[in-house]
């Protein structure tokens, strides 16, 4: 079955950098979008970013434009989420999801477990 492993978080520093990992396995589609989503304690998942296979195209919500790139390794359908200038705000368990809908965390996606983004000020 479709199953997706986050890694790469911790803490870290406000300015301070992660990366983040989400290796996705148990299905053979070429044509499907990774995307990133976070949720901080007492809010809503929120999407992040998110990268459609099949071109390449990237969406990030405005609040990490500038700071966070999203990529990916086609081969490993593997996607990353590189994080820079860390901001107290970013603290949250961060989500991959791999959606065979083209979507970005749509009705179908499958979901990671997470892992926990802490930055300190």
């Amino acid at each position: 079955e479709v199953q997706l492993v986050e890694s790469g978080g911790g803490l870290v520093q406000a300015g301070g950098s992660l990366r983040l990992s989400c290796a996705a396995s148990g299905f053979t589609f070429d044509d499907y979008a990774l995307s990133w989503f976070r949720q901080a304690p007492g809010k809503a998942r929120e999407g992040v970013a998110c990268i459609l296979r099949r071109d390449g195209r990237t969406y990030y919500v405005d609040s990490v434009k500038g700071r966070f790139t999203i990529s990916s390794d086609n081969a490993k359908n593997t996607v990353y989420l590189q994080m820079s200038s860390l901001e107290p705000e970013d603290t949250a368990v961060y989500y991959c999801a791999v959606d065979f809908g083209r979507l970005c965390g749509g009705p179908e996606a499958y979901w990671g477990q997470g892992t926990q983004v802490t930055v300190s000020s």
